[in-house]
């Protein structure tokens, strides 16, 4: 799929119908190089109760911004499912479990888990993982 991707995007800047934002030419963030083997990193779900749907959201969309500037965090995504709104999953990736450990302690964060009881049904369920396929793992 990336193949035909490229493939297609190449034949429209020949054709000169199609030239690539600026953005793409200075792409910045995290680059794999940066996540070390190993990387302790977190695949989190939660529901919303029916009907704090909306409440959730709002209530979690701030974190976006407030992870991704935690200088140990090294990803962030939170993503919501387009059949069901109200259930989001969260992918992080910190260097080290104390990293994370750290994360879950900062007050914005102790903040949002205290507005679960009203807003979610049975909590955060959390799968710790290992980053795989770097640095010759």
């Amino acid at each position: 799929m990336r193949t035909i991707l490229i493939s297609l995007a190449a034949g429209l800047m020949v054709a000169g119908s199609w030239t690539a934002p600026a953005a793409a030419e200075q792409a910045t963030g995290v680059s794999y190089a940066q996540i070390p083997s190993g990387a302790y990193s977190i695949v989190a779900e939660i529901r919303a109760k029916p009907g704090k749907e909306a409440e959730l959201r709002e209530a979690t969309l701030p974190l976006i911004a407030l992870v991704r500037n935690d200088p140990k965090n090294l990803v962030y995504f939170l993503q919501e499912d387009r059949a069901a709104p109200g259930h989001f999953i969260f992918y992080e990736v910190f260097a080290t479990k104390a990293d994370f450990e750290a994360h879950n302690a900062m007050p914005y964060v102790l903040d949002w888990f205290a507005k679960l009881p009203a807003l979610a049904q049975g909590g955060v369920q959390v799968m710790r993982m290992e980053v795989l396929g770097l640095g010759g793992r």
